[in-house]
């Protein structure tokens, strides 16, 4: 029998049909497996401390003669420096920055009658220690400085004012808590795989989401870099295929 044969064309058509079916209907079967997933989060949590402190110092000097007021200047970082080794810091980790002089009488339609001091001087000093807790409890003593005759300030353009704790540490703590938080998002993805009455299978996706690092209090208005203890915190997003 020819394959031109009507009945043979007809038997590999059919054939055909049926193994095409066949194929079509397990690939149909093995998609709708493969979007069967399950998206877990897994969470790692430590309280750490910071290994640095910043404390900017900005000095104000006022008066009408621009030398006297530059020799007070220089006075004041010598006072402060001392005040820094009293309170057992390294006065040679400090460094000055942002100096600026105002001359009130340089503004239009300013008469020296009316002013004050004709020069103000700003400087800031700053400090910077690998003690935060030194550096806290001289910043709880600024009073002896201000009892001294200076005029400090540290907020505005440094922030919330007052010295600023940070957390050096990172890099040590990463491997470790992306495998803690690895493992709880794993365990997670079990015990619903086991209410489901299902299988965990390979990784779809995965994120390791962002490392943060936190107040150790949480609560309004408290500042992550005004705390000396503070809070580690990664989510791992994980999603993991289900199997039957």
């Amino acid at each position: 029998m020819k394959p031109s044969h009507p009945i043979v064309r007809n038997l590999v058509l059919a054939l055909g049909l049926a193994a095409a079916g066949w194929f079509i209907g397990h690939g149909f079967v093995r998609a709708r497996m493969a979007t069967r997933f399950v998206s877990v989060k897994g969470i790692s949590e430590r309280e750490v401390r910071a290994g640095l402190a910043i404390w900017p110092l900005k000095i104000i000097i006022a008066d009408n003669d621009l030398g006297r007021a530059h020799g007070k200047l220089a006075t004041d970082i010598r006072e402060i420096q001392g005040f820094l080794t009293r309170h057992g810091l390294d006065a040679t980790h400090t460094e000055l920055q942002d100096f600026a002089v105002t001359d009130a009488l340089a503004n239009p339609g300013q008469s020296a009658e009316k002013v004050a001091n004709r020069y103000v001087i700003q400087q800031t000093l700053i400090v910077r220690s690998d003690q935060p807790e030194k550096i806290r409890e001289a910043s709880q003593q600024i009073g002896e400085l201000l009892r001294a005759g200076l005029v400090l300030s540290s907020g505005g353009e440094y922030g919330m004012g007052g010295p600023a704790y940070i957390f050096t540490g990172l890099n040590d703590l990463k491997p470790q808590m992306i495998a803690e938080a690895t493992a709880r998002a794993r365990s997670a993805a079990e015990q619903f795989a086991r209410d489901s009455r299902s299988v965990i299978g390979g990784i779809r996706q995965a994120n390791q989401g962002l490392f943060e690092i936190l107040p150790r209090d949480e609560a309004p208005g408290i500042r992550e870099e005004s705390q000396i203890q503070k809070k580690v915190r990664v989510v791992s997003t994980i999603e993991y295929f289900l199997q039957d």
